[in-house]
């Protein structure tokens, strides 16, 4: 996923050079989560959790091959991107609930924070080496021509065989994950709404959701943008921006290895909304990065602050939910990261008729801004630390 990241924003902002059309392509991820990922959890909840994994990662590595083909045929144009993005948006929808459900099944509830934050590492770790890899390769096989789409498709073939690694190492994991309820059966609808009932009725959990919807709303610009910041405002190539999204993932995996490596602590509340203020300082200080050095470490920084507040976030909420609604709620989680392209969307219009590092700075104001009304509004997460003490009585 991580080397698609990279590829498909070089090869979009390639074909467009326009910071909007990154955005079209990210929301035709992110809208099926929202359309879908309600269902997702109910899905999660009724049948082992294994299986879902296993069938999703198949149906992306078959998709995956088929867009290797069209982009090696040269027939490759911005609206491929788009409907590809649907359809693994889609299969993200359906899947995503259940894998983070998954992981309460696999060890006990005192380790939830801990094996969040190991599960986190394990994709950072990706996030390292997988840019990297897919920008040197697209840079070697280019030749300098930074037109030339083999080395896009040649990515995309390496991605789909790892697709297939990924399903035959999930079929190795012996627990199938729990069932709640019967796999078939009308009460879909009803399950949904029970589940969006459960959070609202619940304050650590409706709070744990608002300060996970409000980073995806305003805090992900920087990763839909970087590839037009690298290119516009430092001048680097696609192994430039290799490196940078390399150092986003090195400052992910420090922080999530610290957090794993941390136990159990106090102020955990206090801690994710804490982060999410210096979350929205790194991507303002980004913006305002005018040489490689300096935007290499604002990203790490942005890394490290986003990946220690949300696996400390969906630890949370593992720890506080009941098992029977683990599914659904943390497929509610999900549809708040498919809002991202209602703040994302407009920052890339700042971006395209201003340029990406002031839009950039303007999204880092806005997410604090919005943190701030988000702490005034909602008792639920003014109050947090104190009903995370009672549940954890």
């Amino acid at each position: 996923m991580n080397m698609q990241m990279l590829a498909r924003g070089w090869f979009v902002y390639t074909l467009t050079a326009s910071p909007l059309d990154l955005a079209w392509v990210m929301m035709s991820f992110t809208v099926p989560q929202i359309a879908l990922s309600l269902w997702g959890g109910v899905v999660a909840d009724r049948l082992p959790k294994r299986l879902i994994l296993v069938a999703a990662q198949l149906l992306n590595g078959i998709a995956t091959v088929a867009m290797a083909v069209i982009i090696l045929l040269g027939i490759a144009n911005f609206w491929h991107f788009v409907w590809f993005g649907v359809f693994n948006g889609a299969v993200l929808a359906l899947s995503i609930p259940a894998r983070n459900a998954y992981i309460a099944d696999l060890v006990d509830r005192t380790y939830f924070i801990t094996a969040m934050a190991l599960n986190t590492s394990g994709m950072n770790l990706a996030r390292i080496v997988a840019p990297m890899l897919a920008g040197l390769l697209i840079a070697l096989l280019a030749g300098g021509d930074t037109t030339d789409s083999f080395g896009v498709g040649v990515v995309y073939l390496v991605i789909t065989a790892l697709y297939l690694v990924a399903a035959g190492a999930t079929l190795l994991i012996r627990t199938k994950g729990t069932r709640h309820g019967e796999a078939t059966g009308s009460r879909h609808v009803d399950d949904m709404i029970e589940g969006l009932r459960y959070v609202v009725q619940n304050p650590p959990v409706f709070a744990l959701i608002l300060l996970s919807i409000v980073p995806f709303l305003f805090g992900m610009t920087l990763s839909t943008l970087i590839p037009a910041f690298n290119q516009d405002i430092l001048g680097g190539g696609p192994d430039d921006l290799g490196y940078l999204m390399s150092a986003m993932g090195v400052g992910a995996i420090v922080g999530s290895l610290m957090l794993a490596a941390a136990g159990d602590f106090r102020r955990k509340g206090a801690w994710v909304i804490g982060t999410c203020f210096a979350w929205a300082a790194s991507t303002t200080l980004f913006g305002l990065s005018t040489g490689f050095v300096l935007a290499a470490c604002a990203v790490a920084a942005y890394g490290w602050l986003s990946s220690v507040n949300m696996s400390l976030n969906r630890g949370l909420i593992q720890t506080v939910v009941e098992p029977r609604m683990r599914g659904r709620v943390m497929s509610i989680d999900m549809m708040s990261h498919g809002l991202m392209p209602l703040g994302v969307i407009p920052i890339s219009i700042v971006a395209e008729y201003t340029d990406v590092a002031v839009a950039l700075v303007v999204s880092g104001f806005v997410f604090a801004a919005a943190l701030g009304v988000l702490l005034w509004w909602s008792a639920a997460v003014r109050r947090l630390d104190r009903w995370l003490r009672v549940r954890s009585r």
